[in-house]
């Protein structure tokens, strides 16, 4: 599913505070290809260089265009369990194939890609088109602090559920829909839109420092330390690091040379935005 949405503005007698100010536009892009995903992109009318849209600072979400749905025929017939659970059956995607260049033209236009688990979507669509790879990317699931902000979990059924709504689950069409209604929902204790604090987030650099050839003896440490160990098939070392916000990093590091390689060393630090982050590249 493609959803794109032209820009809007209001006028005086709208609302005087919003005169000329650009307001969220937003694509949606679901693609059916054996795997059962859902992607948001956010996009903004032509303005310079910024690739976030510049309104958003109050996370206002004031139109949504009609969705545009493809689906692509897997290797494989669809599992039973999937076809009850989706609806979807090897009939509907029998000869299908997704319009890559017409995904390319909408990613093309966006500013900013949403999806709800963007550690998975951002690599699996990278692997459908590049136009991806160059886009800043933002995460409705782990970019917005929903426990803190009342929330029991941050599956987008529980969220929903929580908001105060319910949808039809496992289609992208129904899931995409929800997660924008999530998004320009005022959150139960700030009282600020959802959209916001994950903009806020979004724009916010952070360093991933990589523990290299650490102390075997203390891998425990480092886990609870907040390390995570990297044994994925990816360019990047198979060794523990962290993830910390920008200011932090400092600190972090001389906490490693200090309690765990007892020494000045090096350690490799990479920098982390919106444009490498949930990807292999960080």
């Amino acid at each position: 599913m493609v959803r794109g949405l032209a820009a809007v503005r209001r006028t005086d007698s709208q609302d005087e505070a919003f005169k000329e100010r650009p307001l969220v536009v937003r694509h949606q892009v679901s693609c059916h290809a054996g795997l059962h995903c859902r992607y948001q992109l956010e996009s903004r009318s032509p303005r310079p260089v910024n690739p976030f849209c510049q309104h958003a600072l109050d996370g206002l979400i004031c139109d949504i265009g009609p969705p545009y749905e493809q689906f692509q025929e897997p290797s494989s017939p669809i599992p039973p369990t999937i076809t009850r659970l989706t609806g979807i059956t090897d009939a509907m995607v029998a000869g299908k194939r997704i319009d890559i260049d017409a995904v390319r033209a909408l990613v093309d236009s966006a500013s900013l890609v949403i999806a709800h688990n963007a550690s998975f979507d951002r690599r699996f669509l990278e692997r459908l088109s590049a136009a991806f790879a160059l886009k800043p990317w933002a995460c409705s699931m782990s970019q917005v602090d929903w426990i803190d902000e009342g929330h029991e979990g941050v599956k987008l059924a529980y969220l929903a559920a929580g908001a105060g709504f319910f949808y039809d689950r496992h289609r992208a069409i129904h899931d995409c829909r929800a997660a924008i209604e999530l998004l320009a929902s005022p959150l139960p204790s700030s009282g600020v839109p959802a959209m916001q604090k994950l903009l806020e987030k979004a724009r916010r650099p952070s360093w991933r420092i990589w523990a290299e050839n650490s102390p075997f003896d203390l891998k425990d440490v480092l886990k609870a330390r907040g390390c995570r160990w990297n044994g994925d098939d990816n360019p990047n070392p198979r060794a523990w690091y962290i993830d910390v916000d920008d200011g932090l990093q400092v600190a972090e590091i001389a906490f490693l040379r200090k309690e765990i390689y007892l020494r000045d060393v090096e350690l490799l630090v990479h920098e982390i935005t919106a444009f490498n982050r949930f990807s292999d590249r960080t």
